[in-house]
């Protein structure tokens, strides 16, 4: 590693490297550090993606593709099934995918592109420069640096220490936070079909899912939300469902962590800094799902930082056009998402069963979330009245 970058990204996830990747054509000199010694290891989500979303960055590879699925079921308390087409908004997952594999292919691509990438390599806090972030501290092998650079983008995850550093306040309460454990298991049957199942009964505040992998395995996880959880151990209730659903299954790994599910933070950038991914909480508080929004908000943040570099600014009034654009697109459909959120949580078993029963004879497999969520709301106003602004 050199002494000066033009830019350094913290965390070579998806945002990460995109971001990374995006400065890197452009000319900058970029470092991409990761803290641990694989990028990609270890997994932490349910690996599920849009297709549409997905190519707008990278062309499909079956080396990182694990299935390819036509759509989902959404399974009710009492079993009742509502099937929805992989178009679906906000449940678009068309691809079921090899992270291990994809996030190193995404490293690879900014590293061709021309990013400096360095594994086993730490931040331990920030460098300022007459009051703003000047580059980071880091730890590479034992030994520490000072690197220096005219932004940083802190992509470090929900755990997002950059932020903290920097003076955003990225902190989260039991509410804004699913903890999750997911199995990857074998010898059990699987479709075309994602299965999430809502409700008290298998996720106090979330869900459980089933993603199949192909050959006869697939990812079986459920998250809780942190407010709800009490003396619940989502990993009890993982082991009870398999045991009840899938006797056969045979657990070959086992992951474990935590997923914002808070909305849109107040702030993402300040003077020399902006956070991309989950340390901007920006993956979908309905869903949890955060790939394709972490691979746009990594892309707006490269073009920002690129205009910066340009004009020589990269203080906040210019950094803040990233916030700006990834308000007005992605930060939309996750406030949406979020007041979805906040009413279903509220639901009881015995409603959400109501919900599903009084879709009986409505198609809803080619429609998309929002047609869907109507449907529902003229059948069920007053239990879905809180969602009301959304149909204006």
């Amino acid at each position: 590693m050199r002494d000066r970058y033009d830019v350094i990204v913290v965390g070579a996830g998806p945002a990460g490297s995109i971001a990374a990747k995006t400065c890197a054509e452009a000319g900058l000199d970029v470092l991409l550090i990761e803290k641990r010694q694989e990028i990609g290891d270890p997994v932490r989500c349910a690996e599920g993606v849009g297709k549409d979303a997905l190519k707008k960055h990278i062309e499909p590879d079956s080396r990182w593709i694990a299935a390819e699925v036509k759509g989902s079921l959404l399974i009710a308390p009492d079993g009742t099934e509502i099937k929805m087409s992989e178009d679906t908004s906000s449940m678009k997952v068309g691809y079921v995918l090899e992270r291990k594999v994809f996030d190193r292919a995404l490293a690879q691509m900014a590293a061709m592109a021309g990013t400096e990438v360095m594994v086993k390599t730490r931040a331990t806090g920030l460098l300022r420069s007459n009051g703003r972030v000047a580059g980071i501290e880091a730890m590479h092998m034992g030994e520490t640096y000072n690197i220096k650079a005219d932004i940083v983008i802190g992509a470090d995850g929900i755990e997002s220490k950059v932020g903290r550093w920097g003076g955003i306040d990225t902190s989260l309460e039991p509410a804004d936070i699913e903890t999750g454990v997911q199995f990857l298991v074998t010898n059990v049957d699987t479709d075309e079909y994602n299965r999430f199942y809502i409700g008290e009964i298998y996720a106090p505040g979330g869900y459980l899912w089933i993603f199949p992998k192909g050959k006869n395995t697939a990812n079986v996880g459920l998250g809780i939300l942190g407010s709800r959880s009490g003396n619940i151990r989502a990993i009890s209730l993982l082991r009870k469902f398999i045991e009840s659903h899938m006797p056969q299954a045979k657990i070959v790994e086992m992951v474990v962590g935590g997923v914002p599910v808070s909305g849109p933070i107040k702030h993402t950038v300040t003077d020399g800094l902006m956070l991309v991914g989950d340390a901007a909480r920006q993956s979908d508080p309905l869903t949890g799902g955060g790939i394709t929004n972490a691979m746009d908000a990594g892309k707006m943040a490269g073009e920002v930082c690129i205009k910066s570099k340009e004009i020589g600014d990269y203080s906040v009034n210019t950094l803040k056009e990233y916030e700006d654009k990834w308000r007005a697109t992605i930060g939309k459909e996750l406030s949406k998402s979020l007041q979805v959120k906040n009413l279903l949580i509220k639901l009881t078993d015995e409603q959400l069963n109501k919900l599903a029963y009084s879709l009986k004879g409505v198609d809803a497999s080619k429609m998309a979330l929002p047609s869907l969520l109507l449907i529902l709301f003229k059948k069920n106003p007053k239990m879905l009245w809180e969602l009301r602004a959304l149909f204006k």
